[in-house]
């Protein structure tokens, strides 16, 4: 894949499409710039070549709408002090001020474009909308791993208008870091795969088992699966017409070697609350009227003892509601094993990567991406639909 290094930039309008979806508090100040820090190196790396740098980015759900809660305006005052420039806000991602805007960028500005889904144009794919971003900028980068598996104007429709695109150095390290755990994994590969609905995972699973030496399940999901085992979850939450493929899938995983481990027992509680009544009990005695919220202790002792002897772990998705502290301490020991592993361990996004740094072990981790959605649609073995479009564009040295 081509990124910003291969091509020319210096004295060039560069828009780089980059993920600035940032969560902030009810004052719309910034509670975590990690997502501003990944970009770090594209957006310096521009500034060292002297590019007139335009920076594209969507925050949060304003659903089409000016809405200035999703103002990308705490971004751009984080960045100017990140950076030591200014970084200067566009009253919008389109329209004549921003064309004006860009057009003025001198040598090593920095130009931040406001909210793009202040447009529903943006998650419609438009290509109108799409060529009016690609009309202000010389050279495209997407830098955007997070929305790489969106159809979205601004990472796909967008390619067919600019005169050269490549990705950019998040994007390609993304990429690299899967590739590398699935191609030519250290061994043992274990995947981790949590979450609430089978449903949501089934197709990376089916894809794991291609590639993976052992499968360690958590979450709501497993509840499925401890169903087709033959056991009753009480009120857990479960996808009763995926208990069959949950006992093909464990059916599989044995024919192919694979150990497939599930909890052996479950914190058990009378309501998803945290004042609940809480029971740690085996998963054959979970009362009738509960519900399993997290794995128990005996499977966190059971994956530990797994995790002392892999090679690479891919983890994608939480053990429990960790976001309830009686519930949370399935996914933070969980979290706690990986980094003692010293395995090489890709972390997935979103809950999963905001569970590995509440459990305190961030720095520990291999590499946490940046993207849930995205790293899922990798682990379905599936290409990012804006990869192949960058690809489209701007193939390889060796297939153009």
């Amino acid at each position: 894949m081509k990124t910003i290094t291969d091509i020319p930039i210096s004295g060039k309008r560069v828009l780089i499409r980059v993920d600035f979806n940032v969560p902030l508090d009810k004052q719309q100040q910034i509670l975590d710039d990690a997502r501003i820090n990944a970009v770090l190196p594209t957006i310096q790396y521009a500034l060292s070549q002297s590019a007139r740098i335009i920076l594209a980015s969507h925050l949060g759900r304003p659903k089409g709408q000016v809405r200035m809660e999703y103002s990308l305006g705490p971004v751009a005052e984080r960045l100017s002090q990140i950076l030591g420039i200014e970084v200067v806000l566009a009253p919008d991602c389109v329209g004549e001020e921003t064309r004006s805007l860009a057009s003025d960028l001198q040598d090593g500005n920095v130009l931040l474009l406001e909210n793009l889904r202040f447009h529903a144009a943006e998650q419609q794919n438009d290509a109108e909308f799409a060529q009016a971003l690609a009309g202000l900028c010389d050279v495209y980068i997407n830098d955007a791993f997070g929305v790489s598996h969106r159809a979205n104007a601004s990472v796909e429709a967008i390619t067919s208008f600019v005169p050269n695109a490549a990705a950019g150095l998040l994007l390609k390290k993304e990429l690299d870091f899967f590739e590398t755990a699935m191609q030519n994994p250290v061994r043992p590969l274990v995947a981790i795969v949590g979450g609430a609905k089978v449903s949501s995972k089934l197709a990376a699973l089916n894809n794991m088992l291609q590639h993976v030496d052992q499968i360690i399940l958590g979450g709501a999901m497993a509840n499925t699966f401890i169903s087709a085992a033959g056991f009753n979850v009480g009120r857990s939450m479960i996808e009763a017409d995926l208990v069959p493929t949950a006992a093909a899938i464990i059916e599989q995983a044995k024919n192919r070697g694979i150990q497939f481990y599930l909890p052996v027992d479950v914190v058990a509680a009378s309501q998803l609350d945290p004042q609940a009544d809480l029971k740690k009990v085996p998963i054959q005695a979970i009362p009738p009227e509960w519900l399993a919220a997290d794995i128990g202790p005996a499977t966190i002792c059971l994956y530990t003892e797994v995790l002392q002897d892999v090679g690479t772990v891919i983890w994608n998705g939480p053990m429990g509601v960790f976001e309830m502290e009686p519930f949370c301490h399935g996914t933070f020991d969980l979290a706690q094993a990986v980094a003692a592993s010293r395995a090489v361990s890709i972390i997935g996004g979103g809950e999963t990567g905001s569970a590995v740094n509440q459990a305190g072990v961030a720095d520990q981790m291999t590499y946490i991406s940046t993207g849930g959605g995205a790293f899922l649609t990798l682990m379905e073995g599936k290409e990012l639909v804006a990869v192949a479009a960058l690809n489209r564009k701007s193939p390889p040295a060796n297939q153009s």
